[in-house]
């Protein structure tokens, strides 16, 4: 697959962030009826509608490079955004490897892996990376392996160590969040990064959802889409920068709402990795300003429902109690039935 990539968008200051026709008609919508309600909503991740997000198991598109220049801004100021424990050194590998392979695999236009035993020879023809190294020798590497790889990948990724019946945030690359922090839940098990989450908890969603994830196996990855919205197209909006963001909530009118409101929604991954039987936790984040969606009719109609009548405690953890009247006000004008 050969893509063409638009180079030179930003996720700050001036935003110039935007969706083609093709990137708007591929957005992966997430609401498949006019109300909301969590759900597990899991779905084998096989490869399904050619040219959708779900072709591959790992998505690029016409953002790669922007996104990739973004990561590099933020690793830059915050480092710590991508975080290794000591014992996931080997799950660090195995992600480089899965992910070298299946982008070898899948845009072989555009990235190219061959081996020779322990020695590896990886280009990146979209970043420009020409890399010989040695496999499981973080010495012929720049930086560490997940930090290398994930440097080339869209979304952000977090690796759970599965013990005691549990699975912890021991590892990851998180530059683009919402509203969480990788430096935060380092170390916690499943409930207890999941704990913020209204509603959820009591009526069991996450209990199922520990069974099912405890039990994936190689070979058989699933995934499912969440959602919030997010106030100008801005990837990280993480705790650490909320001085930058939060205040973007109160901007919001029923004039305005269609160029500053953003859907965010996440493609969710989860895949077992064959060496180190770690889980990947890979989140893959797609935006879409009001203006670029309501393109869509059936889009502009339904997410004016699902807004409107959301509960409020969903509405208030997805940060959105501020600005939800304006709008719903702006969102009623492509309901005919409002």
């Amino acid at each position: 697959m050969n893509l063409t990539f638009t180079p030179n968008e930003t996720y700050r200051d001036d935003f110039s962030f935007h969706n083609s026709a093709a990137a708007i008609a591929r957005f992966p919508f997430p609401f498949p009826e006019d109300q909301y309600m969590y759900s597990v909503n899991i779905e084998p991740a096989v490869s399904r509608d050619p040219g959708s997000v779900f072709e591959h198991t790992f998505d690029v598109d016409e953002h790669y490079v922007s996104e990739m220049a973004e990561r590099a801004r933020v690793l830059e100021q915050d480092p710590e955004r991508c975080m290794v424990m000591p014992h996931m050194v080997p799950a660090a590998w195995d992600i480089l490897e899965v992910l070298m392979e299946h982008l070898a695999r899948d845009y072989p236009a555009h990235f190219q892996l061959t081996r020779h035993g322990d020695a590896w020879h990886w280009r990146n023809l979209a970043l420009g990376i020409d890399q010989h190294f040695t496999y499981g020798d973080p010495a012929t590497l720049p930086c560490e392996p997940l930090e290398y790889i994930t440097r080339q990948m869209q979304g952000d990724f977090a690796l759970l160590d599965q013990r005691d019946n549990d699975l912890f945030m021991d590892a990851g690359m998180v530059t683009c969040p919402a509203d969480w922090s990788l430096r935060f839940d380092a170390g916690m098990s499943f409930k207890q990064w999941h704990s913020p989450v209204p509603i959820a908890n009591q009526i069991g969603v996450f209990d199922r959802a520990l069974k099912y994830l405890l039990n994936i196996q190689v070979g058989q990855p699933v995934r499912r889409l969440n959602w919030t919205l997010t106030i100008n197209p801005r990837l990280d909006t993480s705790p650490e920068t909320f001085h930058q963001w939060g205040s973007d909530r109160s901007k919001v009118t029923a004039d305005n709402a269609g160029e500053l409101v953003h859907l965010r929604v996440e493609l969710q991954l989860m895949l077992r990795l064959p060496r180190s039987n770690a889980l990947l936790f890979g989140i893959r984040t797609y935006l879409i300003s009001l203006d670029e969606l309501v393109t869509n009719p059936a889009w502009a109609q339904r997410l004016h429902r699902v807004i409107r009548d959301l509960p409020e405690a969903i509405a208030d953890y997805k940060g959105m109690t501020r600005y939800r009247q304006p709008l719903v006000q702006w969102l009623s004008r492509f309901d005919p039935q409002a």
